[in-house]
C-alpha cells in the first residue's frame, strides 16, 4: 500500500526553504527570511490496512541566521546621542548582518538550451542547507511534472472516449466506413496529445537527471550515498547534521533518475524497518530469515551514519536484540567500539535498557519545565540517543511495551530515539493496541517497495534502501574513525 512522505513542523529556527529558481527569492538585508518550501504533511506509517505515509524531512521555513538583538541596533544607540553628542541615524529595524551566501552563479545558456545546473543553486545559510533545499526541490519538480504528463494522457483518453461516444451515438455513422473513420481520427488526436505530453516530460525528466549528475557528487556524507567518494574522505564532523539520508525515490516514469530521501535531525520520529514480508515483488522473493538480516543491516548502516554525523560525544547508540538473533549485523558497531554498552539480550537486558533511558526521559522533561537544565545530574549523557530494537516483541512484557510507548512518543523531543526492527504480524496477539506504535514510526523497508507517497500530487513513490557495495571496507573504516574520535574525546 501506499504510505506517505512526512514533513517536519516548521519553527522559527528553520526558516523558509526555498530554492532560488522556483519562484522565491532570497532573502535580501533589511528583510526577514521568507517564503515556503513544499511541506509535506503529517502521514501514518501504513502496513495491512493502514493510512498512507508521507514523506519526511520537506523543508520548512529558512532559519534568520546568526543575529544579534534580532538585527535591530541597542536603543540607547539608535536614538540618543553619544558621548561625543554625534545621532546615529541607523533605523532600529535595519538588519546589520550579513545576508546569507548567495547560491552559486548557474552559467548562462546557450540560445534554445536549458541553462546547466549547478550544485547548492537553492537558498539556505550554508551549502549543507542549499544542498537540502535544493534536492527537495527536485523531489518536488520531479512530482509535478510526472503529475503534468499523467494528467494529459487521462484527458486525452477522455477527450478520446467522448469523441467516440457522440460519433457511435448517432445510428448513421454506425453503417459504413465513417464510424471507423470516426475511431482513426479520435486515435490520432489522442495520440497528438499524448506524444507532446511525453515530449515535455522527457525534457524535464533529463533536466532532472542533469542536476541530479551535478548534485550527487557534491552531496556531504550523511545525504550521499555509501558509494560516494566522500565517504574516502570522512572526517569527524565538529557541527550537528542537518539531515540524514533514508535511501532513493523513484517514479515509474524514469526508475533510473532517484530523488535522495532526506530526513531533518534531529528525528521528530521514530524509524520502523519493516522486516516483514510486505507484498512487494523484491520480498516475495527473499524467504523470513534474509529479510530480517537485511533490515538489520539496513538499521546498522543508518546508525553508522549518524554517529558519523554527529560530533563525539554527541550521540549515542543503544541496542535491545533480546534473543541475539542480531549479532552478525551487529558485528561491526560491536568490533568498532562504538557502543557504550554490548548489546542487551533477555527479559532482564530489556528491561534495564528502558528503564535507563524511560529515567532519562522523565528527568529531562521535568528540568525542561522547571527551567532548570543546571539541576541535570552529572552523569547524565544529555547527547542524542538512538534505541534499536530487534526482533520486536520477543522479550517484551506489558511494562516493556508501555515504556516502548513511552519513548516513541515522549522520547524525540528530549533526544531520545527509537528505530525498530519488527515484523508486524509478530504483535499480532496486541491487537489494537499497538496501533498508535506503528503509526507514529516512519516505514521503511529493507527491500524497494512503492508504499511512500508524496503530499502534493499522491504518487506512489518507490523507496530504495541505501546499501553497501559489495566487498566495501569503508562502514568499517568510518566507524573506527568514529571510535577513535570517541575515545580522544573521553581523554
Amino acid at each position: 500500500m501506499a504510505s506517505a512522505i512526512q514533513a517536519p513542523r516548521n519553527s522559527a529556527a528553520d526558516g523558509a526553504r526555498v530554492r532560488s529558481d522556483r519562484s522565491a527569492t532570497a532573502t535580501q538585508p533589511g528583510q526577514t527570511a521568507g517564503g515556503a518550501g513544499g511541506a509535506a504533511g503529517a502521514g501514518t506509517t501504513s502496513g495491512a490496512g493502514a493510512t498512507p505515509h508521507q514523506l519526511p524531512g520537506t523543508p520548512g521555513q529558512q532559519p534568520a541566521g546568526p543575529a544579534d538583538g534580532q538585527g535591530q541596533q541597542p536603543a540607547a544607540a539608535s536614538h540618543g546621542g553619544t558621548a561625543g553628542g554625534r545621532v546615529n541615524y541607523t533605523h532600529p529595524r535595519r538588519q546589520t548582518t550579513a545576508p546569507p551566501t548567495p547560491p552559486p552563479a548557474t552559467p548562462a545558456a546557450q540560445p534554445g538550451q536549458a541553462p546547466r545546473p549547478v550544485a547548492g543553486d537553492a537558498t539556505g545559510w550554508s551549502m549543507e542547507e542549499r544542498l537540502y533545499n535544493q534536492v527537495w526541490g527536485m523531489f518536488e519538480d520531479l512530482a509535478r511534472a510526472a503529475a503534468a504528463y499523467r494528467s494529459a494522457v487521462d484527458f486525452a483518453e477522455s477527450r478520446m472516449d467522448q469523441e467516440l461516444d457522440r460519433v457511435l451515438s448517432d445510428p448513421r455513422s454506425r453503417i459504413g466506413g465513417t464510424g471507423d473513420a470516426a475511431r482513426e481520427v479520435a486515435r490520432a488526436k489522442r495520440d497528438q496529445l499524448t506524444d507532446q505530453a511525453r515530449e515535455a516530460l522527457d525534457r524535464d525528466l533529463g533536466q532532472l537527471a542533469a542536476e541530479s549528475e551535478v548534485v550527487e557528487p557534491a552531496l556531504p556524507p550523511s545525504y550521499a550515498r555509501w558509494d560516494n567518494p566522500v565517504w574516502h574522505a570522512y572526517r569527524v564532523p565538529m557541527d550537528n547534521p542537518m539531515a540524514l539520508r533514508l535511501g532513493d525515490l523513484h517514479l515509474p516514469e524514469r526508475t533510473d533518475l532517484r530523488i535522495p530521501m532526506l530526513v531533518r535531525l534531529p528525528l521528530e520520529r521514530g524509524l520502523w524497518i519493516d522486516s516483514g514480508r510486505s507484498g512487494s515483488e523484491a520480498a516475495l522473493m527473499l524467504d523470513e530469515g534474509q529479510l530480517r538480516r537485511l533490515a538489520m543491516d539496513n538499521a546498522v548502516g543508518h546508525a553508522a551514519r549518524l554517529l558519523a554525523a554527529y560530533p563525539p560525544g554527541e550521540f549515542t547508540v543503544h541496542v535491545i536484540d533480546a534473543a541475539g538473533s542480531a549479532a552478525l549485523s551487529l558485528a561491526p558497531l560491536v568490533a568498532a567500539g562504538v557502543l557504550n554498552q554490548p548489546p542487551a539480550s533477555g527479559a532482564a537486558g530489556v528491561s534495564a535498557v528502558l528503564a535507563k533511558l524511560t529515567q532519562r526521559v522523565d528527568l529531562v522533561q521535568m528540568a525542561i519545565r522547571g527551567r532548570a537544565a543546571d539541576s541535570l545530574p552529572p552523569d547524565l549523557d544529555t547527547g542524542e540517543q538512538l534505541l534499536i530494537v530487534n526482533d520486536f516483541p520477543h522479550g517484551f512484557d506489558d511494562r516493556a511495551v508501555t515504556q516502548l510507548r513511552y519513548l516513541a512518543d515522549e522520547g524525540p523531543a528530549v533526544g531520545v530515539h527509537l528505530m525498530m526492527v519488527a515484523d508486524r504480524e509478530d504483535a499480532s496477539a496486541y491487537g489494537p493496541v499497538l496501533d498508535p506504535l506503528w503509526r507514529s514510526l516512519l516505514r521503511i523497508t529493507p527491500v524497494a517497495d512503492d508504499h511512500l507517497a508524496d503530499p502534493w500530487v499522491g504518487h506512489a513513490w518507490t523507496f530504495e534502501p541505501l546499501t553497501m557495495p559489495p566487498g566495501s571496507q569503508i562502514l568499517r573504516q568510518v566507524l573506527d574513525q568514529v571510535a577513535e574520535a570517541r575515545r580522544a574525546w573521553r581523554r
